[in-house]
């Protein structure tokens, strides 16, 4: 599948800086977006790709400056994570006049654990953020829904072996993936952590109280959230504050990035079970809210939530081109405008609002605010 915008960013990019990283999940389809990249703008030689899980090529980089310097041209280098100490050969690499080279960098973490490139290579490197399938390149928001949008979760034969992918996923990433990340935590406690968050999925986040279950200090609870974040597994969405009377909640929520990683952890196979499940209103806002950020190419810092503790709350908040546009998310056949929706829209002075909900029918709930359907907002926004 030719993800086509994402391979224009990256000749864009290119304009910008002589390196470029892609960053995304494992697995979410980063080498194949890759090679797509280099079928449709460059051909280059093998020896200008290298893949950092292969010993061959990790043996032609143990001396970078000399393996590097000779090649022209572009120069693929993946799953970076492995080999952070590469960003300060670039440096010199890309500064160097008498090269002709560009660097189109994969890696599963983001700039928070590669603090190196943010660092070294500054003013040099572009960052585009790869998420797994959604609703631009899928239209089946159903099985997306149910599946998440991991390329070998959602084109699996059937709904149980698209489950065992995600359960073997799951496991890789806790027992290989973090270690190899230079992250030395007991697998054990991270996944009982994870599937704590689970169970706590668009909700606040409350690290004294999972410390507290799991025995663990609050602090120790932050980083191991920090590293599911920077694994791109979760969102910690922060809260929006406005000067007003009212006293505002000022902590972050935690929503599960990708919606079949978060089905496999509540044990949810199919369209079926997850219609029975108590989950099933957390697992829809989760799964609106991040169709909608990527719909606006929202960053981190452009989305936020925003709740009182009188009970008045907004489910998303995005904060882009001087504008504020207000999302309530309801699995319902029948959205209304609810009276802590006329407060958010009171008190933060939102440009636009809408009530995201799985229907075909859009229309005015009231002055400014609109029902709409996700599978509508989605094609007129992506």
């Amino acid at each position: 599948m030719q993800r086509t915008h994402l391979l224009e960013k990256i000749h864009y990019q290119f304009r910008v800086n002589p390196v470029v990283a892609i960053l995304g999940p494992r697995q979410c389809g980063k080498t194949t977006a890759a090679r797509q990249y280099i079928d449709k703008y460059n051909n280059i030689p093998k020896q200008n790709y290298f893949d950092l899980e292969n010993s061959r090529d990790i043996e032609r980089l143990k001396d970078p400056l000399l393996a590097l310097s000779s090649l022209e041209g572009l120069v693929v280098i993946d799953e970076i994570q492995y080999a952070q100490e590469l960003f300060s050969t670039l440096r010199v690499l890309v500064d160097d006049p008498a090269l002709d080279q560009r660097y189109l960098i994969l890696g599963s973490a983001s700039t928070e654990l590669l603090k190196q490139s943010s660092e070294t290579l500054a003013g040099r490197i572009s960052y585009l953020e790869l998420s797994p399938f959604g609703y631009p390149e899928i239209q089946d928001i159903e099985k997306l829904w149910i599946r998440g949008g991991f390329p070998k979760s959602y084109l699996a034969e059937n709904d149980d072996i698209s489950q065992e992918w995600r359960r073997h996923f799951i496991k890789t990433f806790l027992e290989t993936d973090i270690p190899r990340l230079g992250i030395h935590i007991p697998s054990e406690n991270l996944r009982r952590f994870w599937m704590m968050l689970a169970h706590r999925h668009g909700q606040l986040f409350n690290a004294s109280d999972i410390g507290a279950s799991l025995g663990l200090s609050h602090k120790t609870i932050q980083h191991y959230a920090d590293i599911l974040a920077g694994t791109f597994m979760i969102r910690q969405l922060k809260p929006w504050h406005e000067n007003i009377s009212k006293r505002q909640v000022k902590t972050p929520k935690i929503l599960f990035r990708d919606s079949g990683i978060y089905h496999t952890l509540i044990n949810v196979n199919s369209y079926g079970d997850l219609q029975l499940h108590p989950q099933l209103g957390h697992s829809w806002e989760g799964f609106a809210i991040e169709a909608i950020v990527r719909a606006h190419s929202a960053e981190p810092e452009d989305c936020y939530f925003w709740a009182t503790h009188q009970g008045a709350e907004l489910d998303l908040l995005l904060t882009k081109n001087n504008k504020q546009i207000g999302f309530e998310i309801k699995y319902t056949s029948s959205p209304t405008l609810t009276k802590s929706l006329r407060i958010a829209i009171e008190n933060l002075k939102l440009n636009e609002c809408f009530v995201v909900y799985p229907g075909d029918v859009d229309f005015v709930l009231g002055d400014g605010v609109r029902a709409v359907g996700l599978r509508h907002y989605l094609q007129v926004f992506s």
